[in-house]
């Protein structure tokens, strides 16, 4: 059965995903986070072995209350890898309230990195909240997009669903019962029109991993690999994923196969 099947059949009548994570992954996030930290440096050799870029502009977003600070590591793996990447350089992500004011500062950082590169696509990595929100630029400015990859992003489930909401919740407010909030939320789920594709965990302690999944599509894509919400930033097979998507020719993209050493690493790819 498809991976991506699941998140469809838990929109019954357009309802989101509101199953919540368990509460023992969550106990776990720091403890694994660590390991996949102190396991990074021990896996270079090995990320040496990844897909080389060509060269093209990439954009990391971080996850919610994150700067790009969190993000340094898998930037600096893509650097080496050949990437232009860049941060995404406007502060702490607060949250979805940035896709209407601050969105506007995203969307213009999006423009500068285009523009700098020759009006050359870019590329847009961003983990968990910073996914959802480099799905919703790429709905709106697509023509500037070469592909989207969410790790842990909960584009699919209801906002209520992750254990990370009520602390959103306090910080934003009245703005989560705003028009333009409900708007962003009922679209959420909704791929943009490039491709796209979702790095999840089914270990996630912070959101559901069904809310991660992206529909089934010819431009979508799910990779499951093994690790903590907190470490997906961290982890070497995440690392290595990501370098793969990034590698795919801009007019002959393909979805991630798990021939060989790969069947042992990613436990499936969502279709």
């Amino acid at each position: 059965m498809a991976m991506a099947s699941v998140a469809e059949d838990d929109l019954v009548g357009g309802t989101p995903l509101r199953e919540r994570p368990l509460w023992r992954w969550l106990y776990l996030e720091p403890s694994r986070t660590m390991a996949d930290m102190a396991l990074l440096p021990l896996m270079q050799q090995v990320l040496k072995q990844a897909p080389e870029g060509d060269g093209h502009p990439v954009m990391v977003l971080p996850g919610f209350m994150a700067g790009d600070s969190s993000t340094g590591a898998i930037r600096r793996f893509l650097t080496s890898r050949g990437y232009e990447t860049h941060p995404w350089e406007l502060g702490r992500n607060l949250g979805l309230g940035t896709i209407g004011e601050e969105g506007v500062h995203l969307a213009q950082r999006l423009e500068d990195i285009y523009d700098d590169h020759g009006q050359q696509k870019v590329s847009l990595v961003g983990w968990s909240l910073g996914g959802v929100m480099a799905r919703e630029v790429a709905k709106s400015h697509g023509h500037m997009v070469r592909q989207v990859i969410s790790l842990g992003s909960p584009f699919a489930g209801a906002p209520d669903a992750s254990h990370a909401w009520p602390l959103y919740r306090f910080l934003a407010g009245d703005e989560t019962k705003s028009e333009e909030f409900q708007d962003v939320l009922e679209r959420m789920a909704e791929a943009p029109e490039v491709p796209t594709t979702s790095i999840y965990t089914k270990t996630d302690g912070v959101v559901h991993w069904k809310s991660s999944i992206e529909k089934e599509a010819h431009h979508t894509d799910n990779i499951e690999v093994r690790s903590a919400h907190c470490g997906l930033g961290f982890n070497a097979p995440t690392f290595y994923a990501v370098a793969d998507r990034l590698a795919q020719p801009e007019d002959s993209w393909r979805r991630f196969h798990r021939e060989g050493w790969r069947s042992l690493v990613y436990p499936s790819c969502g279709h």
